[in-house]
């Protein structure tokens, strides 16, 4: 190849590059094809992804589209690149019938600069139906007309294009008339109306038939209009009057719109040949013509104004009767009106004098209002009588002929009726008679005839102690009956004394309201109730006066904490007390007591267990504050008990108090010398103390030995007594040792653990075993007795004292002596166990 020639190739090539690169640069093209009417927020395509843009770009470069129009249709959805329908897009307002309708846009970006082109096809949709110009058409048919004439009807019109525009007609079902379809364009079809055969106006006037056009949409829609067809008559007969005088009497004054005569006239022809219209003649007086109406259709005379028989007794009216056909003819009828007198005027009142009000303390025969009656009426028609229509304290008086006084006619009290609507009724003595009335109203001025009164005869109010000072306790209501300034009312409280002091330094209440405020912060542990008087005044003159009785209950509330009383701690530290090891279940260690100055849930106390050293030793009655021993004291439980008790109020919130108790466990030697040397002193009744313990060990003594022989006895049988006698043995400590039930008789409020099981020394738990399986043994003798000698003994919790209750201790006996009696017994029981 030639040097030429390739140079040439390389020039063409350049110059292709650089035209391909300024196209692409300047003007790039995209088209979407979319249905009109898509909602806002559409999707229509992915821009970004079609241009082949980066979308993270999109808002950087400054990406955006432009329609050069008012109306932004579309959008671009910079984190997606999608290109949305911002408005809504109807393809009839947008592009002309029938075009096809494309929306062109300029996308723009800039960095580098670049501009595309971006085309929208808007695809039509049958969302318009045929439509007609009118509802109605009318074509009016001569009934000469020969068959096979056509009349073209009107088209439909449908803003659709294409297949969605207007297809087909049909015409309702004719003997008379058929439908032809002409087109006259590609797209334009017009209907025709085709007569089948001659029409016959005597047989049949009018022809309404229904053009319906459908368009080719899926579904197809359609529309509608009325052909109305008239058949044209041919005027050949004059009318004619039924009577040539129409005659009638009436009464004066009948209602307007009354009919009196109707006027016939026959035509012969049909159409509009033999359609008759009636008017007044030109000779019909202007008096004629507004007291009387003619119906140009019907013919009928109806009364347009008052026929009055002072002014005109008769009526002389020719009316014409025409067709109207195109040479329209004529006939003149003639109409004789009588008018007769009656009672047609009824009487008319006249106020000349009235008062609005009247004071309610008026005297009888006060007069209130002058009136006359007149009635145009001659004669006896003329002359009325008048009355009132209800029982009311008011009366009408005749001074002279067609005057009348309405006065009073008793008492008036305004507070059962502030005003009167008096009907006053007139009657004249005509025959029928007639009435006219007329309402006065009347009010009732007020006097302050009565006093201001409560709406209870007490009032009693409530606040809870510790309020806010200014604080609102309450209101007392009165009511007045009177009016305006009358019944105006104004409160103040009675200057009385509440416990030496004024009722003011306690309450306020304001003048006007009523509302009754605190001036002091109430305590309800100083003071539960005041009572005071407050008195209401009107502003009438003179002023009347009431007073009411008030009283202000005030409510506790949970403002003090329980204070303990007893046991008391020394200077801030734990209280002290002692208990024997030996203690029984059921010992009572101590009680405490405590007092809450509030009442109600607010005072009622509990008693609760927090804290102790072992929660399996003690145990604490919730109502009384006793604390009781609830199993025995082993070898390993600690000499030193810390007790604490919580003491708490029922009131909302709780408040409570806790005290501290450390308790001594004291060995029995010691508790026995001082338990012996407090016994000692007891007081007048030791001796008989003494005495009461010897008799006890001695018994005691006598039954350990008839044990010890019956043992004796027993112990040379064989193997199977002797497991007897272990089984026995062992239900015989069992039933020794079952003294929780005995504690819960004794003190319902005791509060027990749930899980207790008594614990021994050993630490091992006690075995359950048959009783049953020890009866009729050796050994039932001697557990009978030992269970009479248990049971001899009893613990009264609710006296807060132990008695022997065979031995003849007495319950006023001192805890001291008690103790050292209960202390001797359980050594023995021990001994046994």
């Amino acid at each position: 190849m030639s040097y030429w020639i390739k140079s040439k190739l390389k020039q063409w090539s350049i110059l292709y590059l650089i035209i391909i690169y300024i196209a692409d640069s300047v003007c790039s093209k995209i088209r979407y094809s979319i249905p009109e009417e898509l909602g806002v927020g559409a999707f229509v395509g992915n821009i970004a992804t079609d241009l082949g843009l980066d979308v993270k770009q999109l808002s950087g470069r400054r990406f955006r589209i432009e329609t050069g129009g008012k109306k932004q249709y579309l959008e671009v959805n910079f984190d997606t690149g999608a290109l949305i329908i911002k408005e809504n897009i109807d393809k009839e307002q947008l592009c002309e019938h029938g075009l096809p309708c494309v929306l062109t846009l300029q996308a723009v970006i800039e960095k580098p600069l670049k501009l595309y082109r971006v085309e929208i096809e808007i695809l039509d949709i049958n969302d318009n139906a045929p439509k007609f110009k009118t509802s109605e058409l009318n074509i009016e048919i001569p009934e000469s007309q020969p068959a096979g004439t056509s009349f073209p009807l009107q088209s439909a019109i449908d803003p659709d294009a294409g297949t969605n525009s207007v297809r087909s007609y049909q015409l309702s079902s004719s003997e008379y008339f058929t439908l032809k379809t002409q087109s006259d364009s590609e797209q334009n079809y017009v209907p025709e109306l085709v007569l089948e055969r001659p029409l016959d106006r005597e047989q049949r006037a009018i022809h309404q038939l229904t053009l319906t056009a459908f368009d080719g949409g899926t579904p197809s829609k359609s529309g509608t209009t009325q052909v109305k067809i008239t058949v044209l008559d041919v005027n050949d007969n004059a009318p004619s009057c039924e009577q040539n005088i129409y005659q009638i009497t009436t009464a004066e004054n009948v209602p307007l719109n009354t009919l009196l005569v109707k006027v016939t006239a026959i035509d012969q022809d049909e159409g509009l040949n033999g359609e008759i219209m009636y008017v007044f003649s030109d000779q019909t007086s202007d008096n004629v013509r507004e007291v009387f109406s003619l119906d140009s259709i019907t013919g009928e005379i109806r009364t347009a104004g008052v026929l009055d028989f002072e002014k005109a007794d008769s009526y002389q009216i020719s009316v014409q009767a025409k067709d109207k056909g195109t040479r329209s003819l004529s006939v003149y009828c003639k109409v004789l009106i009588k008018v007769t007198d009656v009672n047609d005027n009824p009487p008319e009142i006249m106020i000349t004098t009235t008062s609005n009000s009247i004071p309610e303390d008026a005297a009888k025969d006060t007069a209130v209002v002058l009136f006359q009656v007149t009635d145009p009426d001659s004669g006896n028609k003329g002359s009325s009588y008048c009355r009132i229509t209800r029982d009311i304290p008011f009366s009408i008086h005749r001074p002279f002929n067609n005057h009348y006084t309405l006065v009073t006619d008793g008492e008036l009290d305004r507070e059962e009726e502030p005003e009167y609507n008096i009907t006053i009724v007139c009657t004249d003595t005509g025959s029928p008679p007639l009435s006219a009335n007329k309402t006065i109203q009347v009010q009732v001025s007020d006097i302050n005839d009565n006093a201001p009164r409560f709406t209870q005869p007490s009032f009693t109010m409530y606040v809870t102690e510790n309020n806010a000072i200014g604080a609102s306790i309450g209101a007392v209501s009165a009511y007045d009956p009177d009016f305006n300034q009358n019944a105006e009312l104004l409160y103040s409280v009675l200057d009385i004394l509440i416990h030496g002091l004024p009722a003011t330094t306690f309450i306020s209440i304001n003048p006007t309201s009523g509302e009754i405020f605190a001036q002091r912060s109430f305590d309800f542990e100083q003071l539960k109730q005041i009572q005071f008087h407050v008195q209401v005044k009107d502003c009438g003159s003179p002023p009347l006066s009431n007073n009411v009785t008030v009283n202000v209950i005030i409510m506790d509330q949970n403002d003090n904490a329980p204070v303990i009383v007893s046991p008391l701690s020394n200077k801030g530290s734990a209280a002290e007390d002692t208990m024997p090891r030996s203690a029984e279940p059921g010992y009572l260690v101590t009680k405490v007591t405590a007092t809450d100055a509030d009442s109600g849930l607010n005072g009622q106390l509990v008693y609760q267990l927090r804290q102790p050293t072992d929660e399996s030793l003690f145990t604490v009655a919730s109502e009384t504050g006793e604390i009781w021993v609830i199993r025995h004291l082993g070898h390993k439980d600690s000499l030193g008990q810390k007790i604490v008790i919580l003491v708490k109020d029922n009131g909302t919130p709780s408040l409570s108090s806790t005290v501290t108790i450390n308790v001594s466990v004291q060995n029995d030697n010691t508790e026995n010398e001082s338990n012996v040397s407090t016994l000692g002193n007891a007081g007048p009744w030791k001796y008989d103390l003494k005495f009461y313990l010897i008799m006890i060990f001695g018994s005691t003594s006598f039954i350990l030995l008839v044990a010890i022989a019956i043992l004796a006895i027993k112990v040379h049988r064989g193997r199977n007594e002797m497991n007897r006698y272990c089984c026995c043995w062992q239900s015989f400590y069992l039933a020794r040792n079952d003294s929780l039930h005995g504690i819960q008789k004794a003190s319902a409020s005791i509060q027990i653990p749930p899980n207790y099981t008594e614990v021994h020394e050993s630490g091992t738990l006690q075995q359950i075993l048959d009783y049953g399986a020890c009866q009729g043994s050796a050994l039932s003798d001697f557990n009978f007795l030992q269970l009479q000698d248990m049971a001899s003994t009893r613990i009264d919790i609710k006296k807060d004292s132990w008695y022997p209750a065979e031995h003849g201790i007495s319950s006023n006996s001192t805890n001291k002596d008690v103790a050292k009696f209960l202390e001797v017994s359980v050594v023995y029981w021990k001994y046994f166990a």
